[in-house]
C-alpha cells in the first residue's frame, strides 16, 4: 500500500494563508521557516520540500495571492452592459480583499521587502487586470464609455476600488460602521458613470 502523500495542497495552502497572516500582522521579521512549519504543525522539511525555501515561498504566496484575486474578477461574468460590468468587477474586487486581507496586504502593500517578481509571475500577475480591461474595451467600442484609451478607464476603475478598499481595511474609523458597503457600491457606480461617453 502506498504510503500517504503528507505535503499535499491542503498542506500548501494553510502554509502559504499562515505565511501571509504572519506577513501582514507583524512584518518580515515574523516569517520564519521554523516558526511557519510550527504554527503549520508540520516541519521545515515539508516547507522546503513544498516550495524549496523562503524565496520560493515568497514567491509561491505572491502568486497565490494573485490567483485567489484574479479568480474573483474573472467569476464576474460578461454581461452586454460594460458599465455594469466594471461595477460588478469592482465589488468583486472588495470581496476578495475582505475574504483575504492577509493576502491582500501581500498584493499591494509591499510586505514583502525586495521582493520581485520574475518575468513570468509578473506576467501572471498582469492577467489578473484583463477582467477590467476588457469590459472597457468593450464600452469604448460600444460608444457607451468616453473615447479614451480603454487602459485608462480600467486603470483608473481598479484606482478607485482599490483606494476604498485600502481605507476600508486599514482606517476603518475613517469610513464608520453603518452603510460602508452601500457607501462602496454608490462610490463605484458614481465613478464608473463618470467614464460615460456624453
Amino acid at each position: 500500500m502506498p504510503r500517504p502523500k503528507t505535503h499535499d495542497e491542503n498542506l500548501r495552502v494553510r502554509l502559504l494563508d499562515r505565511a501571509g497572516e504572519l506577513l501582514s500582522a507583524e512584518g518580515p521579521a515574523a516569517l520564519s521557516l521554523r516558526r511557519l512549519a510550527s504554527e503549520c504543525d508540520t516541519s521545515t522539511t515539508a516547507v522546503y520540500s513544498l516550495f524549496g525555501g523562503k524565496p520560493g515561498l515568497v514567491r509561491e504566496l505572491y502568486l497565490e495571492a494573485f490567483q485567489r484575486f484574479g479568480d474573483r474578477l474573472s467569476a464576474v461574468p460578461a454581461t452586454d452592459d460594460p458599465v455594469e460590468d466594471l461595477v460588478q468587477l469592482g465589488l468583486a474586487y472588495r470581496a476578495g480583499a475582505l475574504s483575504d486581507p492577509h493576502l491582500y496586504a501581500v498584493l499591494f502593500n509591499q510586505v514583502i521587502p525586495g521582493f520581485v517578481p520574475d518575468p513570468e509571475a509578473a506576467t501572471q500577475v498582469r492577467g489578473t487586470f484583463a477582467p477590467l480591461l476588457a469590459a472597457a474595451s468593450r464600452g469604448v467600442a460600444e460608444g457607451v464609455l468616453a473615447d479614451q484609451p480603454p487602459q485608462e478607464i480600467a486603470l483608473a476603475a481598479w484606482a478607485n476600488a482599490h483606494g476604498l478598499v485600502s481605507l476600508e481595511l486599514t482606517a476603518p474609523t475613517l469610513l464608520g460602521s453603518a452603510g460602508v458597503e452601500q457607501m462602496y457600491e454608490t462610490a463605484l457606480r458614481a465613478h464608473v458613470n463618470g467614464w460615460r461617453r456624453r
